[in-house]
């Protein structure tokens, strides 16, 4: 009898390793630090939203409270929406293969429209159960105990959330930002539910308890709409307008002189990655090396502000009609000398060129 328990060791090892070899992937391999970042703080919301649960869970026995209720149900929510975040993060990791061109980045931000959708179910059932506690009467008990047990948890989740909310500002995820959101929000239930329960202890009115249960319902409601629309946007490549201010503040410290103009400028991003294009007018006598350096000159000091990013430009030439534009003061070839100012802002880049009538794309 004893060799068969050497096979079930080695089917229970195998098992195991299958299990958790994404996170032995992420520890273990040269995947670039920033994303294992994101995945140790989305692991650590993970485990810390267990924890948290199981606490609620006790507090909501001891209690029998509606508000209580409602703040560990937010809770299976989260730890429902932080799994699917560290799957969506694992997969958005992998490099860009020949059926995903440019990664698989936008996995991000179906996870926190997922989530804000799990939110607004969340809010339905908590919404559902006070309207019954309100039409039964029911009767919450050992308040104090359950108000200092929501009460630890809201102050640990006050810190994990502002934790994943700065991680994924500093790793440009949106999966964990939605994420740091939530937990934020779930720290706000708390502080409705202790206050709540406060006023129960004080005025001895336990309809109380089912209304605070429905205004923190609503409050839910308003986040996973906020989810939504922001993963709605992101899918749409709905423009970022401090990234647009970043790359146009960053454009005209590095300009040059023999720059004519600058136009048609574009992005979009995906998880962390933000993919650049824009059209650059040189004079027209420039050689290919010459256009290739400027693209590198550029492609360089984006990359100092924007890591990783991928940048195209298209290089278009000039004509005689940009001669009175023209900073560029040692032209042999102009035709004129320079007469009029174009002033580089934000609507000048995004826009169509100075001579948009002659232009030839």
């Amino acid at each position: 009898m004893e060799e068969p328990k050497k096979y079930l060791f080695l089917v229970d090892f195998l098992t195991f390793y299958s299990k958790y070899r994404f996170i032995y992937y992420l520890y273990n391999t040269g995947v670039m630090d920033q994303n294992k970042l994101k995945m140790r703080a989305a692991l650590l919301s993970l485990i810390i939203g267990f924890v948290l649960f199981a606490a609620k869970i006790v507090a909501f026995l001891i209690t029998d409270s509606s508000a209580v209720f409602s703040d560990a149900a937010e809770s299976v929510v989260h730890i429902l929406a932080t799994t699917v975040v560290v799957y969506s993060i694992f997969l958005s990791n992998k490099p860009a293969d020949e059926t995903h061109f440019y990664g698989h980045g936008n996995i991000e931000y179906f996870s926190a429209g997922f989530e804000g959708l799990l939110v607004i179910i969340a809010a339905i059932i908590i919404i559902y159960t006070a309207i019954q506690d309100i039409v039964s009467g029911a009767t919450p008990k050992n308040l104090d105990t359950g108000s200092l047990i929501i009460a630890g948890a809201g102050i640990v989740n006050i810190f994990v959330g502002l934790y994943l909310v700065k991680q994924g500002k500093r790793t440009n995820s949106v999966a964990l930002i939605a994420d740091g959101k939530h937990v934020l929000t779930d720290s706000f239930t708390s502080i409705g539910v202790i206050f709540g329960l406060i006023l129960i202890l004080v005025t001895g009115i336990t309809l109380i308890d089912p209304i605070v249960a429905i205004i923190v319902a609503l409050n839910i409601v308003y986040t996973g709409y906020k989810l939504i629309r922001n993963s709605f946007g992101d899918l749409m490549n709905e423009t970022d307008p401090d990234l647009l201010k970043l790359l146009h503040e960053k454009l005209l410290e590095i300009k040059r002189m023999h720059w004519i103009d600058l136009h048609q400028l574009r992005f979009w991003k995906s998880a962390d990655k933000v993919f650049i294009d824009f059209h650059l007018t040189l004079p027209y006598y420039f050689t290919i090396k010459q256009s290739h350096l400027e693209e590198e000159y550029i492609c360089g000091n984006l990359n100092k502000i924007l890591s990783g990013c991928e940048v195209r430009i298209h290089i278009d030439y000039c004509d005689d009609t940009l001669c009175k534009y023209c900073n560029f003061d040692t032209c042999e070839v102009r035709t004129e000398v320079k007469s009029e100012e174009i002033e580089w802002t934000v609507e000048k880049m995004i826009g169509e060129p100075i001579n948009a009538k002659s232009h030839i794309s």
